[in-house]
């Protein structure tokens, strides 16, 4: 046996999009109901364990097996779960045979090396990352039943006890024998479909490189990150009991019955002179700085219920596993645009940041449970909680974190593209980005805390607005208003960073020509170390690294100023599939955020002996003994990878007691 294509039914009482597989597949309750399999593309087979059938020992061997290669679509999950499932067995999951402390830690899960997930291969090729919008796009003669989650609802996850159904909580095959049948079909139609998706996409095969990237990724979710549990609990009463008194000092200043009510707190702040269409955070800011003193306490009370901080408590609550360790928090290929990770379950890409100067004492003092004094210290409880989330993953005992990110990565690349001379020379020289762009800009020298400094914060919200395209409503996006400049000041910025930087300007058209050349006329053409071609109804893109960023059925199309755009199909703004357009900095945004992302993964591979826990946007999380040196992990992570020669790269870092932002 080579090939092993798998899709199982299980059942487990926790909830699966809540707490996520690793959680899921430990609950005692946890058991595989189905097991549908294809051996070197047979006819698929069902095994009902449910009803007491037994996997063949070929299979079990398979699965342990690492020169067979098994298939699934999102197979963490089938990798996950049948972990779980064999070591019920007795099989053991060491991948050395060899019994070492470090070969039992890694054996409580199947290696990753000889899975492959048929959801990444779509994903490489921009389609959507569910079997069934896969199904659908591909135009597959066998795509999944659209039944299927109504049986997964009747015989996957635990039912509400009835009169009718005799107070049961659970429905077991002999209580719907024809529904059971169903579940088979579909069962046999998942593996047919994952089955028809590799038969589709065989000729545009995932590079080596790729799994070997899923591998690692794979490793990392395995691991899971250690959580001060201790605290998380505290943090949750503490927030509690923070709203409740924030609630009722509400109620007491306004009667409301309910003043989270947007609408009943509109109509209040009416009633008492002050009119306002939106209650979003930056509405309620601007309004507390002019609305009369009663209005501005009940406004600053708002601001602080408004803080979310206790559902990533709460998260963590759920998601955590028995040995005290959250997993799973790492969608491979999530932006399928890019490649770049998606977040799953905790969210780190969107975690607070922290700015308390003492932010180790009011751990200290969350976690004591001492309410009073946080309050009294801090005033703002849930914007302290907030900042704490980021120190609820800690290491495991005897090791400290290693926290190693990539300077200013994106301008870096973009500067490396274009050839943009003097943004190279500021990056080898360790100089300011920010103030040498607006020197540039301004034609004055420009200096942190120095001469001209005020000019920095325009040099800033310049470089993180416009190198894409963007103009003014980019501007206004990322805060220009709220940060001082004027609406007068903005265009004049867009034409001056323009100015400062004509070979990125260039690039942008550069390969908006080249992908309209590629799409109109079938060319492949190659320039910036980019090559850009049409085939099978496909734009690629390919990238130094060799990786293709893959658009789906591209066309020359209209956009809204009726000139020529590229049209594609994808996952647009409102999570459906849909025709998208595209010019060339939109690509130019692309490429450089999916080299970025390839970047990381050549620093992933560079240290891959080390226990990375986490990865945030360009920042790599490594749990490690205290002896090891922080200047070695950094210049390892800043290595230039082969393919990217002349790229000026920088990685900085820190060690810490619990996670936190430097």
């Amino acid at each position: 046996m080579q090939t092993l294509s798998i899709d199982i039914e299980t059942y487990s009482d926790v909830n699966l999009s809540k707490c996520g597989v690793y959680k899921y597949a430990e609950s005692p309750d946890f058991e595989i109901l189905l097991f549908g399999y294809s051996s070197d593309g047979s006819e698929v087979t069902v095994i009902d364990l449910a009803q007491g059938e037994r996997l063949p020992q070929e299979i079990i061997d398979a699965l342990t097996d690492d020169t067979v290669i098994k298939w699934a679509f999102n197979a963490n999950f089938e990798r996950v779960c049948l972990s779980r499932y064999l070591r019920d067995l007795g099989v053991s999951l060491d991948p050395f045979h060899d019994n070492h402390p470090i070969s039992t830690e890694c054996a409580r899960f199947l290696n990753p090396e000889s899975w492959r997930c048929s959801m990444v291969w779509a994903a490489t090729m921009g389609l959507p990352l569910s079997l069934e919008g896969v199904g659908a796009v591909l135009g597959l003669e066998k795509q999944k039943l659209t039944e299927g989650k109504d049986l997964i609802k009747y015989f996957s996850v635990p039912c509400a006890p009835t009169k009718a159904n005799g107070g049961r909580t659970r429905n077991h095959p002999f209580h719907a024998p024809d529904k059971w049948e169903a579940f088979k079909k579909y069962n046999i139609r998942d593996v047919e479909t994952e089955i028809g998706i590799k038969d589709r996409l065989a000729k545009f095969p995932v590079p080596k490189e790729v799994w070997d990237e899923y591998r690692i990724d794979q490793e990392i979710n395995d691991r899971g990150v250690r959580l001060d549990m201790d605290l998380v609990k505290e943090a949750i009463e503490m927030d509690t009991r923070s709203r409740s008194e924030l609630t009722a000092a509400m109620k007491d200043m306004t009667a409301l019955d309910n003043p989270n009510s947007v609408q009943q707190m509109k109509q209040w702040l009416k009633g008492n002179g002050l009119e306002t269409d939106s209650l979003g955070k930056k509405v309620v800011a601007e309004l507390i700085k002019t609305a009369p003193p009663e209005l501005q306490t009940v406004l600053e009370l708002r601001q602080q219920l408004a803080k979310s901080s206790v559902k990533k408590y709460q998260t963590m609550e759920r998601a955590v596993c028995d040995d005290g360790r959250a997993r799973g928090m790492f969608a491979f290929y999530g932006a399928n645009r890019t490649g770049r990770w998606a977040g799953r379950l905790i969210q780190l890409q969107n975690l607070p940041q922290n700015h308390l100067p003492d932010l180790a004492d009011a751990r200290a003092l969350v976690k004591s449970g001492d309410f009073d004094a946080v309050k009294l210290l801090y005033e703002d409880v849930p914007d302290t909680l907030s900042q704490l989330i980021r120190t609820a993953f800690i290491p495991k005992d005897g090791t400290q974190f290693y926290v190693s990110d990539f300077s200013a990565i994106e301008a870096r690349v973009i500067a490396w593209y274009a050839g943009e001379t003097w943004r190279q020379k500021v990056f080898e020289t360790g100089g300011d980005i920010y103030c040498a762009s607006a020197s540039q800009m301004f034609h004055v020298p420009v200096e942190k805390h120095g001469i001209n400094g005020h000019l920095r914060q325009k040099g800033k919200i310049a470089e993180l607005a416009l190198g894409y395209g963007g103009s003014v409503g980019a501007l206004k996006a990322m805060g220009a208003i709220e940060m001082g400049l004027s609406e007068d000041e903005l265009p004049p910025l867009v034409d001056a960073w323009r100015q400062t930087n004509p070979n990125i300007v260039k690039f942008w058209w550069d390969v908006d020509r080249a992908v309209m050349e590629a799409v109109k006329y079938k060319h492949a053409t190659s320039s910036y170390g980019l090559t850009f071609s049409c085939r099978s109804g496909m734009l690629f893109i390919t990238l130094p690294s060799g990786r293709n960023l893959a658009y789906v059925k591209p066309k020359v199309g209209t956009n809204k100023f009726g000139g020529e755009c590229i049209t594609y199909e994808g996952i647009g703004s409102t999570k459906k599939w849909e025709r998208l357009d595209s010019y060339g900095p939109k690509f130019v945004e692309n490429i450089v955020q999916a080299t970025s992302r390839d970047i990381l993964c050549y620093a992933m591979k560079t240290l891959r002996c080390c226990s990375i826990v986490m990865h945030i946007h360009d920042e790599l999380v490594i749990e490690a003994d205290p002896r090891m040196s922080l200047d070695v992990l950094c210049e390892q992570m800043g290595r230039t990878p082969p393919w990217a020669k002349g790229l000026k790269l920088r990685a900085d870092g820190y060690t810490t007691p619990f996670y936190k932002k430097d």
